[in-house]
């Protein structure tokens, strides 16, 4: 079964590093543009910050993007450090940023690099992760007399999107990848071949 980890919930802390002040966000996201957003609303949040630095990394069936962005820090000291914790945890679909406010005294490029890469991590700790699992998309046509049972089914493999109810039952649903072969089968079974299947 193929499957991945993001995070459970959204994250965050905040650290002191020789009196700077770095705070910590991490959220769940599933796509890039709301990984962008997300870094938009918390520069929109910290606006009088010296930094936000951040990464994320979103990876679907269809689609792959990363960006981390060091937002002013010397290159390579932080925005690669934060995106370096999602890759070593492998974690994807999640965006990290971390607003730091200059405390007067400078952190030299690895106390940077360490301040940036312990705040990431406690905020991706605090957000907290769960597996998730791929899933494949169908469109199945029965009667009404099987619906009961059908629904019983998808429970054990996946869940029902969508219902639709003319002189047929149509369902559009999303099964666990690798368990696909075993649902159809005991599909056409249950229903004694009465039915139509159609992937998405």
């Amino acid at each position: 079964m193929a499957s991945y980890k993001t995070l459970k919930e959204p994250g965050k802390v905040q650290k002191e590093f020789k009196n700077s002040i770095f705070i910590g966000y991490a959220r769940p996201v599933k796509s890039e543009d709301e990984a962008k957003a997300f870094v938009k609303e918390i520069k929109e949040l910290h606006p009088n910050a010296n930094h936000n630095v951040s990464a994320y990394l979103v990876k679907n069936e269809n689609f792959f993007a990363l960006k981390y962005d060091d937002d002013g820090e010397p290159a390579g000291s932080s925005g690669k450090p934060i995106f370096k914790v999602l890759e070593l945890k492998e974690i994807r679909n999640a965006a990290v940023v971390v607003t730091r406010y200059f405390g007067g005294i400078k952190l030299g490029y690895g106390g940077l690099s360490r301040a940036y890469r312990e705040t990431a991590t406690s905020a991706i700790e605090e957000a907290g992760t769960v597996e998730v699992f791929e899933k494949v998309r169908f469109s199945i046509r029965i009667g009404y007399p099987e619906v009961q049972k059908l629904r019983n089914l998808i429970g054990e493999y996946g869940e029902i999107l969508r219902e639709e109810y003319s002189d047929v039952v149509e369902f559009t649903l999303e099964i666990i990848q690798g368990m696909e072969e075993e649902f159809l089968g005991k599909l056409v079974n249950l229903t004694r071949n009465k039915v139509e299947i159609k992937k998405l």
